[in-house]
């Protein structure tokens, strides 16, 4: 498996010439034979990124939304596939959307919304909606319930890997239901926790959380705030980059 980071809230000091950064998040994933999008940032500032890196958005299979947000599905309206590509989303996505971005969407693409989990190819599962289980999380952003949000699990020999765009419905909700599906243990996390140091009672319970899962590989970026990323001292979220 490879995971090219397209897009994200910086970019790293080796790329800092050749590659972007905006508020969002975009991921492209090579498993076996099957290449899929996850999510498109807020601009065009995925397909920059991925010119830049090699990476051939053509060749890609399946493209997923984890939630209707502009800075993970906005990125979708700049897209200059030839043929259509499938689409996987939650079905509220669509009516969250502008009109004017589910018309584009409906007419270049080949959509398959699903709410449960679906396994689209052997092994890699868009997780649908996340049962919220946990009383640290909020498991919604402001008002809304998010539904919508989601992520996707992947099955490998070491365990499940687990790709989410920003984890309104709970980094661990996600991961207990990516488990579940999957039926492995906890891998890899990578992708957006939504975790901001004025919630210190989702940031403790995740970090407890991740203390006691002990997976291999622990990439939180986009929606972490800088000191819940560095200065936490009960978890060095960094001890497994090396």
């Amino acid at each position: 498996m490879k995971i090219t980071i397209l897009c994200e809230n910086q970019s790293s000091y080796e790329n800092d010439k050749v590659c972007l950064a905006e508020w969002g998040f975009s991921a492209y994933i090579e498993v076996g034979n099957l290449n899929l999008l996850f999510d498109t940032g807020h601009t065009d500032v995925y397909k920059h990124n991925a010119e830049q890196l090699g990476v051939t958005l053509e060749n890609t299979h399946f493209v997923v939304l984890s939630h209707n947000h502009c800075d993970h599905s906005g990125g979708i309206q700049h897209h200059n596939f030839k043929i259509k590509k499938k689409l996987i989303m939650h079905p509220e996505i669509m009516d969250k959307l502008p009109l004017n971005e589910s018309e584009k969407i409906r007419n270049d693409f080949e959509i398959i919304t699903s709410a449960k989990p679906l396994e689209f190819s052997k092994g890699i599962f868009y997780l649908g909606e996340i049962p919220r289980r946990n009383d640290f999380e909020r498991g919604m952003f402001e008002n809304d319930k998010m539904l919508d949000d989601s992520a996707i699990a992947i099955k490998t020999k070491m365990g499940v890997v687990v790709i989410t765009g920003c984890s309104h419905a709970g980094i661990c909700n996600i991961c207990e239901y990516a488990k579940k599906i999957a039926g492995q243990k906890l891998y890899a996390v990578i992708g957006g926790l939504h975790l901001f140091e004025d919630d210190q009672k989702a940031v403790n319970g995740t970090i407890e959380y991740f203390k006691a899962e002990k997976p291999r590989l622990l990439y939180p970026m986009h929606c972490v705030d800088f000191p819940t990323l560095w200065n936490q001292k009960d978890i060095n979220w960094r001890q497994n980059r090396n």
